[in-house]
């Protein structure tokens, strides 16, 4: 058993909350003003139990083998800094995330800082972009979120040009956003990553893609081709199955792009759903 101490901490956005799994003897379930935000098993790293954030090892299973240089713009429990730590041995890692207090407790209950390879640095996203060296990584994951939503400024023209500087030419974005009925964020997401790459992705349940009800949905953009029909069939065999949208149908999602000076962010979600 782990050293882990269940309670409540007060965190730069609310009251996180780290309670056990009753059915995985190590896994840890955080969360954030009663928003369930990470997820993870200290016993098997491999296990990604949120389904987004299982999309999101898709695409980095899918990407070549050996170590990958990975910037996180949202810190979490660090679970896929741990994923990449375990399943690509040798990989150097960067952590950024705008909530020290959130960095401290993960830290001390969690050992993010003690991960092979990993950096953890409290600062803002969009500086953290900024002051990348040019193509410096192979990945760079967006999962920044303020009280249960993507926060305005995060994914703009502009902040997309700072991820592509950020990459290596064959390297990838994949981000994580949430929408509802009619996807009108998810939409201008589209829109605004293929204003700046020529390859975007769209993965997500297919009633969310209806618009049928909010959820989390995970895209994947780069300036080389995606790999889209790996990415395809591991999502038709989870077990909440999910639907690739690819070049095929991209541009049919394709919403006019997010401006720096419109402060968009991501929708709320309905009260109590990601409790």
């Amino acid at each position: 058993m782990s050293g882990v101490r269940p309670g409540r901490y007060e965190v730069r956005f609310g009251v996180l909350e780290v309670q056990q799994d009753i059915d995985r003897d190590n896994g840890w379930l955080l969360s954030v003003g009663g928003v369930a935000q990470s997820y993870l098993d200290l016993d098997d790293p491999t296990h990604l139990e949120f389904d987004y954030m299982r999309r999101i090892g898709d695409v980095l299973d899918l990407l070549r083998p050996g170590p990958l240089d990975v910037l996180h713009v949202g810190g979490g429990a660090g679970t896929l800094a741990r994923y990449v730590a375990a399943t690509r041995p040798g990989s150097a890692q960067r952590v950024v995330d705008a909530d020290d207090l959130l960095m401290s407790v993960v830290d001390a209950q969690f050992g993010l800082r003690a991960l092979p390879g990993v950096e953890v640095e409290v600062g803002q996203g969009r500086q953290a972009l900024r002051a990348a060296a040019p193509a410096s990584f192979d990945v760079v994951v967006l999962d920044a979120f303020e009280r249960a939503a993507v926060p305005a400024g995060m994914i703009t023209v502009a902040a997309a040009e700072d991820v592509a500087g950020a990459l290596r030419p064959d390297g990838v974005c994949a981000l994580n956003v949430t929408d509802g009925p009619g996807l009108p964020f998810a939409r201008r997401v589209v829109g605004t990553l293929a204003e700046v790459f020529d390859h975007v992705v769209l993965v997500g349940e297919p009633a969310v893609l209806r618009g049928r009800r909010f959820a989390n949905l995970v895209l994947a953009a780069s300036a080389a081709p995606l790999p889209a029909a790996g990415l395809a069939g591991r999502a038709a065999g989870a077990p909440f199955p999910a639907r690739v949208v690819d070049a095929a149908d991209i541009d049919r999602w394709r919403g006019a792009p997010i401006l720096d000076d419109e402060q968009v962010g991501g929708p709320q979600p309905p009260p109590g759903l990601f409790a």
